[in-house]
């Protein structure tokens, strides 16, 4: 889908969430302070302190319904769920409007499979905005037995702006549920309707349904295009079913309550990736909430906490995975790098560490646990992850180039050049149009003074590729400074600045550059810039610090390098 038709869809859905703030609260003397301090915690997702706060002004103003919802959104996010329900109480029997509120009550209705009361509700004018509304009244109908009126009732939720391939995907599921996989295959495949947008939930589902229509040829063909060799263990389970014969069971979907939770799924996954935000975090908490095995909405409920900077509670909704379920080793990936992030590095490697000895044949977990151990700088051990990963792989593609690339960085940082030259090469063989390879290589090139027409031609295909990088336009620069072609560089290297303005070395770069074509002064204002920014290592600072005392022609000589030349080439 193009971006600006997913920009149209998304806002199209934002509309009709009716997304909104929380109620405006009367702050009164002495439980503003609770209040606002409440308000803080929640914009920078410190959950925690919210409800801490959010609980204090309640103390003192019970009925406030402001107060109760910023507290039952709170709770929420923390997946707090059923100290939610008492505050939905307090602001039901106040006849406030509520959006959160809602929310928690067609979500409890519907783990209780109480269809009756959730469609009364919604047609009394209870609102969580008209998406959610509609497709839980159409599931509501499906509990109920009323599957011609749900039917109907998926085909109103279609009629409106941007929420017909939301619509047609339940009714898929709710066809499939009942039986009706014929019917569902026209959905999915776009005879009736779609084709629908692919997700993974959405194509497994397909696979089920054909599987079930005994076409298992047409499911593994399905699932080679959709997912190709990945080693996923849920993945590898479906396609060792298939291969046998055998009729996967229609799984994704059990029952209206399964498909409830699936409406509050879907509109979290849709809002997720712009934005990742506490309503986005209830709508998928929600999910879990009335499907407490729904695992996809646990991951992505730890995943949007982790945007959210929340590592310690990403790290224990992590844990609500299971460790035989098929998704452990995604949720222990995704508990190492919130670990990572919270810089608990040491922590993470070992959870890493553990999950390589249980699932050894995944790529993935030996490539996570190499990225880790290089973060630490123990580039052999990164090096030996990194050789567990390539051993798994079976033919050569496209995707494997990141592997061997990072295994080539462990290699260069643990100067074991000819290795960290092969691993670059076969990275580029795999996809030769990767710019961070053919930056890395061609810089590399550069800073040894070798192969330096190739390594220009590789960093010029890596600008064309990222022309707003920093990095590579300062390699382009030092290049071309590299090979004497000194007032071509000038250009690059003030570029490279003002993308990167406090960098030390791209500063100290052009410091050289600018020395290089007669303008000193401006070289000695960029080394102390270059100064001021910290070099990494006392080396550099003090090479810095002698090229201000002497000029770099002199700290060039000293150091036994070729004295600036112009080169034939250069303009």
């Amino acid at each position: 889908m193009p971006k600006r038709s997913r920009t149209i869809v998304r806002l199209s859905l934002a509309a009709a969430l009716g997304l909104s703030l929380a109620l405006p609260a009367r702050a009164l003397d002495g439980v503003a302070g609770p209040y606002l301090a409440g308000r803080i915690a929640s914009a920078g997702y410190d959950y925690r302190a919210a409800v801490q706060y959010y609980t204090q002004a309640l103390i003192s103003d019970p009925r406030n319904p402001g107060f109760l919802e910023s507290a039952i959104v709170a709770n929420i996010a923390l997946g707090e769920f059923e100290r939610t329900i008492p505050m939905v109480t307090q602001i039901e029997q106040l006849g406030v409007e509520s959006q959160a509120g809602n929310m928690v009550t067609f979500a409890r209705l519907a783990r209780d499979a109480n269809w009756d009361a959730l469609i009364a509700g919604i047609d009394k004018g209870r609102s969580a905005g008209q998406l959610v509304d509609g497709l839980c009244r159409a599931w509501a109908l499906v509990g109920q037995g009323k599957m011609s009126d749900a039917l109907l009732a998926f085909d109103e939720v279609a009629k409106g702006e941007g929420l017909k391939a939301f619509a047609l995907y339940h009714k898929a599921l709710a066809l499939a549920s009942v039986g009706d996989f014929e019917g569902a295959d026209a959905i999915f495949s776009g005879e009736a309707g779609g084709p629908l947008r692919a997700t993974r939930r959405g194509i497994i589902a397909h696979v089920q349904v054909l599987s079930q229509l005994e076409r298992s040829a047409d499911a593994m063909s399905l699932v080679q295009a959709a997912f190709g060799a990945d080693p996923d263990p849920a993945l590898a389970a479906l396609r060792t079913e298939l291969a046998a014969g055998k009729a996967v069971p229609f799984d994704v979907i059990a029952d209206a309550r399964d498909g409830v939770s699936e409406v509050f799924f879907t509109v979290a996954g849709a809002l997720a990736p712009e934005n990742p935000d506490v309503y986005t975090l209830a709508y998928a908490r929600l999910a879990q909430f009335i499907r407490p095995t729904h695992v996809d909405a646990i991951l992505l409920a730890s995943s949007i906490l982790e945007t959210q900077g929340q590592y310690d509670v990403a790290t224990s909704a992590y844990d609500l995975i299971p460790r035989d379920d098929p998704a452990f080793h995604a949720a222990e990936l995704g508990r190492a790098d919130a670990l990572v992030r919270a810089d608990r590095v040491d922590a993470a490697v070992e959870v890493l560490q553990q999950l390589a000895e249980s699932h050894p044949g995944l790529a993935t977990v030996w490539t996570a646990l190499g990225d880790t151990l290089r973060r630490q700088e123990r580039y052999a051990d990164a090096a030996a992850a990194y050789d567990s990963a390539i051993a798994t792989f079976g033919a050569p593609e496209a995707g494997q180039w990141v592997v061997y690339f990072a295994r080539g960085i462990a290699h260069e940082r643990e100067k074991q050049w000819p290795d960290a030259e092969a691993d670059f090469r076969t990275a580029l063989e795999l996809s030769p149009d990767q710019p961070a390879v053919l930056n890395y290589l061609g810089y590399s090139y550069v800073e040894m003074k070798s192969n330096l027409d190739e390594a220009l031609a590789m960093i010029e295909r890596a600008v064309a590729a990222r022309p707003e990088d920093g990095p590579i336009i300062d390699s382009l620069g030092w290049a071309l400074y590299r090979l004497g072609r000194y007032k071509e560089a000038v250009g690059h290297m003030e570029k490279a600045v003002e993308l990167m303005p406090v960098d030390s070395i791209v500063n100290d770069h052009l410091g050289d550059v600018y020395w290089a074509v007669g303008r000193e002064r401006e070289a000695e204002f960029q080394w102390k810039r270059a100064l001021s920014f910290e070099p990494e290592t006392e080396e550099e600072a003090a090479r810095i610090r002698r090229k201000l005392e002497v000029g770099l022609d002199l700290v060039l000589q000293a150091e036994g390098a070729e004295p600036l030349a112009v080169s034939e080439n250069a303009d």
